[in-house]
Order: C-alpha cells, then structure tokens, then sequence
C-alpha cells in the first residue's frame, strides 16, 4: 500500500537566529529568533518565547507566542498564546487568544466568508460620521 509524498518536514530556527529579507517555508517550521522581514507559507509556523518577528505574515497556521510587529493573515488558525505581544491586524477563520496576551490591532474573524447586510453597513458608516469625535478620558 503507497501512501501519497506529503511535505510534512519539520524546521527550526532558534533563538540564535537573526534574519533580513523574506523567509518562505512549506511543512512546518518552529521560528524562535529575530526577523525583520516578512513570512510566507502555505505550512505551520509557531513562533517561540523568545521569536521577534518585525513584518507581515501570510500562513496556513500560526501559533504566537514572542513579539510580533505586523499584520498576520492565515488561511486557516491564528492561535496567539499567553504573554504574547502582538501589535498588528490579524485575519483568519479561526481565532484563538489566551488571557495575558498583549494585542493591539483589528481581528477579522470570518470562517463562513459571510459579507455584512448592506443596511448594517450603511448603519456603521451614519455611526461613524455621528462619532467622529473620540471621547476624551484619562490623561495624554
């Protein structure tokens, strides 16, 4: 019995690692060093405890833990662990975030590709014209 050629290698990149430039991967790859750049793949990334990642990403799945600096999309789970630091705008159809993370930024989370009622949105834009001044709290 033949079983069909998977691409299911494994990598890993420690925390010694400092990258510039694009890093494009298939399979799975574990990345706990430092990137200023972006990623790209159609595999599994899970970033490291101490992985800083300064860039955008484009995955299949990713796991957060570390500090990243960039937007992520994923095709299919972003899953951002406790502690981790994110700021950036995420995208994926499965969301998952751990109390004591750090995360600034928008989240679209759409599994079903579902696009709003036209009447919602004409709702939201009338709200944001009517609130366009922020309310003034706390101290700048």
């Amino acid at each position: 019995m033949s079983t069909p050629a998977t691409n299911s290698s494994k990598n890993v990149l420690n925390s010694d690692v400092e990258l510039k430039g694009t890093l494009k991967f298939s399979g799975e790859l574990t990345f706990d060093g430092k990137l200023d750049g972006d990623i790209q793949s159609d595999g599994s990334l899970n970033l490291g405890d101490n992985a800083v990642i300064k860039g955008n990403m484009n995955v299949t799945t990713v796991t957060v833990r570390g500090k990243v600096n960039g937007n992520i999309i994923a095709k299919e789970k972003i899953d951002i662990k406790t502690k981790a630091e994110l700021f950036g705008d995420i995208r994926a159809p499965k969301l998952v975030i751990e109390e004591g993370v750090t995360f600034v930024g928008k989240t679209e989370v759409n599994p079903n590709k579902v696009a709003p009622p036209a009447a919602v949105a004409n709702n939201n834009a009338e709200a944001a014209g009517r609130n366009a001044e922020p309310a003034k709290a706390g101290r700048f």
